[in-house]
């Protein structure tokens, strides 16, 4: 079994307001992804995502064409923190 990661994405552009966390929600659990997604308040979304490196990166893909206009999505990899299910944070 491949080992998970944990990244940490956030997303920037025209983000908020078009059904991006919902869209994340579904897309994860599409993915057998875990982890949660939320808005910040400096107008970029923030998502905590756990699973396989390929899964991740697929993941990330859907990220830089989600809903809205993405202008960049940045992360970084940490060690798993065994996330059970995939949500919305407010």
């Amino acid at each position: 079994m491949e080992e998970k990661l944990l990244y940490k994405i956030f997303i920037s552009g025209h983000v908020q307001g078009v059904g991006f966390r919902w869209g994340a929600v579904r897309r994860a659990k599409k993915m057998g992804i875990t982890g949660f997604v939320k808005n910040l308040s400096d107008g970029r979304v923030y998502i905590e995502a756990e699973g396989t490196r390929k899964q991740l990166n697929d993941f990330v893909d859907w990220c830089m064409n989600g809903p809205g206009f993405v202008s960049s999505v940045t992360f970084d990899s940490f060690p798993p923190a065994n996330f059970w299910d995939f949500r919305v944070e407010y």
